[in-house]
């Protein structure tokens, strides 16, 4: 392949002997007795906050989930607002406030950037600058200005630290993982300069090895490709994965002799011809666009079978480069643990791909893998490595199912349906559990609002849509009648953990729907001959297997085990649905439509409840039946 435009952008690792990578903006480490620590991350995008005590997680949640505006990049008051509120704090009892990244590196890159690649990127590079030189590069002063917006009297600027983008990361998922001793492998688009680190944590220690920067970035390349198929960039990336099992990996040749050189230890490089990230508004160029025959797909445009075999191809390379980093890693340290964060590790193909090839013994996977987690690896990084306390190791692991937001009680729950004018019964738990379980084996799709929110990206049983997996029609029914959105997106299954490789090719815990495996042989369905001659969005109709609506086109599904010890009211369901029909699994998506973040508060459940052709509402032991409520409560969300 062509190289060219490289100039001081290096692709190999760059091998690291780091010193201390927390500290204040003015590079020096203000260390006190902390116990009490606010994580937080914001101003690019999933901004979230995150409080810890004693190196305990106490709350964490996204700024999204309290503005209603999805993937929310500003300043995360209303997050900050309700860490402090659960832990019972206020700003002034904060021992340390860390910021998850360092804006003065993030700048340098920008500068370097563009004195490497001038003239071009001139309308990118002023575009930014005035935001940073007015907001982004004092960005201490800024965040002390915002802080003070819960306690105008808080004016400690010493007590705001900042930590780097990579090692929030790699601390967000090795601190609160099962494992003394771990590599620690994160990927994403790019933070200050690094796009995919290497660490290795033991105990309460964890050294960053080596990294590869900017503009080398699988991240970046997967996003190139979410955006070439005409998929949002840093929303849109799951939609390519999820699209990816109906196409074939046609174009994977093209891709790796023009685009990306992969070594053999899976670092890599990607060819900067056909990119325009670095120096214009769009991922790709016309160069990028020629090779493949096409331009992007407008977000209106139909999807075709070149775009499926696009991403098919696309996953296959990430796939590639990830097994090829593990299994260099596991040879060259030995060590047979696995922690993943960052962006990527929310791919959970290539997460089940490195699980089912048994490159290590356990894989623990951060819940909140992007940006939004780095609000608590910041924090947990201060506890442990500026401050040098021990860490508490525990079976399963320290996010607590990743429950970490707000909880409702029925109290707060009967008078928000009260005001808001829902019809509404209260059940005890037995009677609500044996109702809810009943009507989901009668076909209905219901919204299940119950406990603490969850933190990161998936529903995993607090705010959640649940269906039947064994009806044919719920996958489609529930894509285009209840989230509005493309008839091709896969559904999760959650299983009981103790049934689960009854039912999967699986056999390891996977609480955070974050390992991708398929339905066991004993399950699946034979297909006509007629059937396997179908194309693309043709094979979503084909019944697969015993649970059709949680069995992708490729026979894989996206597992979640629930456990009774995090949260058992979801677990009892499963278990009486399991009486009921001899099914230990339900279909589970996030409470929300298209375009809209996972439900937060009653009243944005009864809200989406009645924009939506949901049939029940289940929050906390109050049960609603749509066919009871007042019609001129209807609301229209299918646009």
């Amino acid at each position: 392949m062509a190289v060219t435009n490289y100039n001081l952008f290096n692709y190999i690792w760059r091998f690291n002997n780091f010193k201390p990578r927390i500290c204040d903006s003015s590079f020096y480490v203000y260390i006190i007795l902390v116990s009490k620590i606010l994580g937080i991350s914001a101003f690019y995008h999933d901004s979230a906050a995150a409080i810890i005590i004693n190196g305990k997680i106490i709350a964490a949640a996204q700024e999204e989930r309290f503005t209603r505006e999805k993937h929310d990049s500003s300043y995360p008051f209303n997050a900050i607002e309700f860490v402090l509120s659960f832990s019972k704090l206020k700003i002034s009892d904060l021992d340390a406030i860390v910021f998850y990244e360092k804006p003065f590196l993030k700048f340098e890159r920008l500068l370097e950037t563009y004195v490497a690649m001038a003239p071009k990127g001139f309308v990118q590079f002023s575009k930014a600058m005035p935001v940073w030189i007015n907001e982004k590069l004092f960005q201490k002063k800024l965040l002390l200005e915002m802080i003070k917006q819960h306690d105008e009297k808080f004016n400690d600027p010493k007590k705001i630290f900042f930590s780097e983008h990579h090692l929030s990361h790699a601390a967000s998922a090795f601190f609160p993982s099962p494992f003394e001793e771990a590599i620690v492998l994160t990927a994403d688009g790019v933070g200050e300069w690094a796009t995919t680190t290497v660490a290795i944590g033991k105990g309460n220690d964890l050294k960053i090895k080596k990294e590869i920067h900017f503009p080398h970035s699988i991240g970046l390349l997967y996003s190139a490709f979410t955006y070439y198929t005409g998929f949002k960039v840093n929303s849109g990336e799951y939609k390519l994965m999820g699209l990816a099992p109906y196409g074939d990996p046609k174009y994977k040749a093209l891709i790796i002799d023009n685009l990306i050189d992969i070594k053999n230890d899976g670092s890599f490089r990607l060819n900067q011809d056909y990119f325009n990230y670095t120096t214009g508004l769009t991922m790709t160029n016309e160069k990028f666009h020629n090779l493949f025959g096409n331009k992007p797909r407008g977000s209106d445009e139909k999807i075709t079978q070149f775009h499926m075999d696009i991403a098919s191809s696309v996953q296959t390379i990430i796939e590639e480069v990830m097994l090829k980093i593990c299994s260099s890693l596991r040879e060259e340290y030995k060590i047979p643990n696995l922690c993943l964060a960052g962006g990527v590790a929310l791919n959970c193909v290539a997460n089940g791909k490195i699980l089912e090839q048994k490159i290590f013994d356990k894989i623990w996977i951060q819940p909140a893998a992007g940006d939004a987690g780095g609000s608590l690896g910041g924090a947990l990084a201060y506890w442990h490595l500026e401050l040098k306390n021990s860490r508490e190791i525990l079976n399963n692991d320290q996010m607590q199912g990743s429950y970490l937001g707000p909880i409702y009680s029925d109290l707060d729950i009967q008078k928000t349906l009260k005001d808001l004018g829902a019809k509404f019964d209260i059940l005890d738990d037995k009677n609500l559990i044996e109702k809810t379980a009943k009507d989901l084996s009668n076909g209905n799709a219901i919204g299940w609002f119950q406990g603490r929110m969850e933190f990161g990206p998936r529903a995993l049983g607090a705010r959640s849509i649940l269906g039947d997996p064994r009806s044919p029609t719920m996958q489609k029914n529930l894509n285009l009648k209840v989230k509005y959105r493309e008839s091709f997106r896969p559904f999760a299954p959650s299983i009981l953990r103790e049934d689960l490789s009854e039912w999967f090719n699986l056999n390891n815990d996977s609480p955070y729907m974050l390992l991708v495996t398929n339905v066991n042989s004993s399950k699946v369905k034979k297909i006509s001959k007629q059937e396997e001659k179908l194309f693309g969005i043709d094979k979503l109709n084909v019944n697969r297997s015993d649970i059709p609506a949680v069995t992708h086109v490729d026979y894989s599904a996206r597992i979640q085990t629930v456990h009774k010890e995090t949260n058992l009211k979801y677990y009892n369901l499963l278990n009486k649905f399991k009486e009921i029909t001899k099914c230990p699994i339900l279909v589970n998506t996030s409470f929300n439509v298209r375009g809209e973040p996972i439900v937060n508060t009653p009243e944005d459940a009864f809200r989406c409840f009645m924009g939506t052709e949901l049939d029940m509402l289940v929050i906390g032991n109050c049960y609603l039946n749509k066919n009871d409520q007042n019609l001129g409560l209807m609301e229209n969300f299918k646009d």
